[in-house]
């Protein structure tokens, strides 16, 4: 390479590193502010998980701390004081409510506050909304109208409704209650033959028809793998 070559190569190489300091001076406060930006963003990112798993710690204490009360209506007034921040937090402190409500032997109470539940905002999500109303169906029992409490559970027992199996086992209920024993053993034989059927809801099945005199319907296959 020639002297003058060099000379050019180093002149062109001052004139980039010239540009260089140029656009850093008048672009630079950009990349700074884009930095702090991604560090702050991280930074706040990471105490809003920190904030919200404190607030779930917390109220879980509290939940924790109300059920932990040595009479059981102390537990229900302690659960009722809860002010909890989050949907899912007030669906676990409603059933909970109820639950203990039932042991304490008041049913109508604990309907309540499952109807409470049931009919909630919309940001309840639906399978709460339905199992609040199927326990409320069935803490309140006989002191509601037979034909009430079919038109209830008529509207779950759909097929493809999450909790079908659940409300057919109890539309048979209140056929017997009503003297329609035939039409009960029909729905408890079904239920033992609905391959979606827990081995739980079979057995309760199985139990009432061997006590009313009814015959057993065969297993239904299972896949395999199932």
């Amino acid at each position: 390479m020639s002297d003058t070559d060099s000379f050019i190569e180093e002149v062109t190489e001052e004139v980039r590193r010239d540009r260089l300091f140029g656009y850093m001076r008048r672009y630079g406060w950009i990349a700074v502010g884009a930095v702090v930006l991604i560090v702050g963003g991280a930074a706040w990112n990471e105490w809003r998980k920190a904030e919200a798993m404190e607030r779930a710690q917390a109220t879980g204490d509290a939940i924790f701390a109300a059920v932990d009360q040595e009479e059981n209506a102390a537990r229900v007034k302690a659960l009722q004081a809860l002010d909890v921040p989050s949907t899912d937090a007030q669906v676990v402190v409603d059933f909970l409510e109820a639950s203990h409500q039932v042991i304490e032997g008041d049913s109508a109470a604990a309907a309540d506050t499952l109807d409470a539940l049931a009919a909630s905002g919309t940001d309840m999500p639906e399978i709460y909304r339905q199992i609040a109303a199927f326990k409320s169906v069935t803490a309140r029992g006989s002191d509601m109208p037979v034909a009430e409490r079919r038109v209830i559970l008529e509207s779950m027992a759909a097929p493809g409704a999450p909790l079908a199996l659940l409300a057919q086992e109890q539309l048979a209920i209140l056929d017997l209650e009503e003297g329609k024993t035939d039409d009960a053993l029909v729905k408890l034989q079904a239920l033992i033959q609905d391959a979606e059927a827990t081995e739980s809801l079979r057995r309760r099945a199985t139990q009432l028809i061997v006590a009313l005199g009814g015959e057993l319907p065969e297993r239904p296959v299972q896949a395999v793998g199932q």
